[in-house]
């Protein structure tokens, strides 16, 4: 490589800090868009390897209204696959949402792309009665 050009690095290549960092900014730049309120709070997905947690913000309040993972002891005992754990943990948020009178929400992906285990939390989520 001549000294003094750049060199693009495609995924694979990334480091995990490199690919941190992207998924960081992407959440930033969502965040800057997105907010939750009492009426319509804040559908937040977070993935790891392992597991999936789903939470329910009121931004104006700073509070979590409800949360759900796959380390609930009912999702916990299933052996299910990690995309089904997903549908099962946003059904489970619907379920707390529901109880709280909570219809509405807006769909925080966190930073993740829209398939896989955090598409299953949005379709359990709106099998569960969530309007997003």
């Amino acid at each position: 490589m001549h000294p003094g050009s750049i060199r693009i690095l495609n995924t694979t290549e990334m480091n995990p800090k490199v690919k941190s960092q992207r998924r960081q900014n992407i959440r930033y730049r969502i965040r800057r868009k997105i907010s939750g309120t009492t009426a319509k709070p804040r559908l937040s997905v977070f993935r790891s390897n392992a597991e999936i947690y789903a939470q329910l913000i009121d931004d104006t309040k700073g509070q979590t209204l409800a949360a759900a993972s796959s380390r609930d002891k009912d999702i916990a005992a299933q052996k299910v696959t990690k995309s089904e754990k997903g549908k099962l943990v946003g059904a489970a948020i619907a379920r707390k949402a529901t109880e709280l009178g909570i219809k509405d929400v807006t769909f925080d992906r966190g930073g993740y792309l829209y398939h896989g285990r955090v598409k299953s939390v949005a379709d359990g989520a709106r099998e569960g009665g969530l309007l997003f």
